[in-house]
């Protein structure tokens, strides 16, 4: 059952009730009292919507409605008052299953699902064609294969691309592939990756792309040098409007003018439940919530539960976009917490600083943001890891906007290395989580121990921010 909600108005919060503010335990001295059976009721909570709508809570679906509904309940119940932002937005679809196939020197066709996946936003066509690598990585390396226009100085015109996933948004090297003429882009995963390198272009294109592994796209890569491997793609792919949503929740202390934006995606995708992605993120900022609604704050905190971030971020974008000029002002910073429970996972910090070389330049104060979770599990003598600041998450609006911004992962389809098996355990060569973007994504798919820890990390994130700014 949907619950009726009030709509959020492009810059201000309506409430969807006022009640009484809820009366909570005084904070203890250890972050994680109490937190974990809040979080650990929040996941069984999601499971049980999923289960009851069809699987999945991706966005449009009933079980995201319920995902909504019960966020909007508990918001209210620890002395909210949130607000649903509704907004549309182009949504995808293929239209006939699409093919992929070598065609020369030896024909060898590949299976739709299992060896690639049609690009989100790709277009449609129907092209065979000579191959042709663009900016081949070293061994090992993730490089910047087609991101830069130079890269595709003496590309052949009509020719299919392959390029590697790496170092820039796939939307930009599928823009620089078009430019220079290519008919068709075939993009392959990082050496350090199994799957398929399946991602959305953000927007509707005019060629067919496709994605594939790494060991098939370097196996076609070799065969391109020669320069006799010949391709065929073909896909028939278009848009509709889809109907998406936010929940928004301010405190009811704290300067209006200085608001720190605390969020985590609220959808799954189709294809299952959507736990550790990113039901675990969800019920960490939903423990921390309630914990601060009636804490005395300096500044203003928004927790934030974004809609369709599966479908290219489009819940956080519409936010950012649709805030006057005087009301991004006000946002001093933004947290963002994406998967935090991976069974295979390490502590990941997005790398505010740069100190890896960020493929988004982090707004300045984005490196004290990352120092604020640093210092933190330095005093309880846990290991942290840098993530790239790649902007791949609902903070990549934000960076966009000059906001500075920060938060956790716990690692989605990249391999663990050697390195982190070491100094988390777990396993080295697996993913950091197997079940990433699959039906088996369930309660079952989180480490709880790391959760918890991550869990405290965003409790005390959210409390230093709320008394002190970057």
């Amino acid at each position: 059952m949907i619950v009726k909600l009030t709509v959020l108005c492009a810059a201000l919060l309506v409430p969807v009730a006022a009640v009484p503010l809820a009366s909570l335990p005084a904070s203890a001295a250890h972050p994680s009292r109490g937190l974990m059976e809040d979080v650990r009721r929040d996941l069984d909570a999601f499971a049980r919507i999923a289960r009851e709508h069809g699987g999945n809570r991706a966005a449009g679906t009933r079980g995201f409605d319920g995902s909504v509904s019960y966020v909007v309940a508990e918001l209210r119940r620890a002395g909210y008052a949130p607000a649903v932002q509704p907004f549309t937005y182009p949504d995808w679809a293929e239209r006939d299953t699409p093919e992929f196939a070598r065609t020369a020197p030896r024909a060898r066709p590949y299976v739709h699902g299992t060896d690639f996946v049609t690009m989100e936003y790709s277009g449609s066509g129907d092209v065979t064609a000579r191959a042709v690598p663009v900016d081949v990585p070293a061994a090992g390396q993730a490089g910047t294969a087609a991101c830069e226009a130079a890269d595709f100085a003496r590309f052949p015109r009509g020719a299919i691309a392959l390029v590697q996933r790496g170092a820039c948004e796939f939307s930009v090297k599928v823009t620089r592939a078009r430019a220079a003429g290519a008919s068709a882009v075939v993009v392959y995963n990082r050496s350090d990756a199994r799957s398929v390198a399946g991602g959305t272009l953000q927007r509707q294109r005019k060629l067919p792309v496709v994605s594939t592994s790494y060991s098939i796209g370097s196996a076609l890569v070799r065969a391109a040098r020669k320069g006799t491997l010949r391709l065929h793609v073909r896909t028939k792919a278009g848009t509709v409007r889809k109907h998406g949503a936010n929940v928004l929740a301010d405190t009811s202390g704290g300067a209006s003018g200085r608001v720190v934006v605390v969020g985590a995606h609220l959808d799954s995708i189709p294809e299952g439940p959507g736990i550790n992605d990113n039901a675990t993120g969800v019920a960490a900022v939903l423990a921390a919530a309630r914990r601060m609604s009636r804490t005395p704050l300096r500044n203003r905190v928004r927790f934030a539960f974004w809609g369709a971030e599966e479908d290219g971020l489009r819940g956080s974008e519409h936010y950012v976009t649709a805030l006057p000029k005087a009301e991004r002002a006000k946002i001093a910073l933004a947290l963002n917490f994406d998967m935090l429970g991976s069974v295979n996972g390490v502590r990941g910090v997005y790398d505010g600083d740069a100190s890896l070389g960020a493929e988004k330049d982090p707004p300045a104060g984005s490196g004290a943001i990352e120092a604020v979770f640093r210092d933190y599990y330095a005093s309880r003598d846990l290991p942290v890891t840098d993530s790239p600041y790649t902007g791949r998450s609902d903070y990549g609006p934000f960076v966009k906007a000059g906001i500075p911004a920060g938060g956790m992962e716990s690692g989605a389809d990249g391999n663990k290395t050697t390195a982190e098996a070491r100094t988390y355990g777990g396993k080295a060569g697996d993913p950091y989580d197997p079940c990433y973007h699959t039906m088996c994504d369930t309660v079952k798919n989180v480490d709880f121990a790391l959760l918890e820890t991550m869990a405290d990390g965003v409790l005390h994130a959210v409390r230093h921010f709320s008394a002190e700014l970057p």
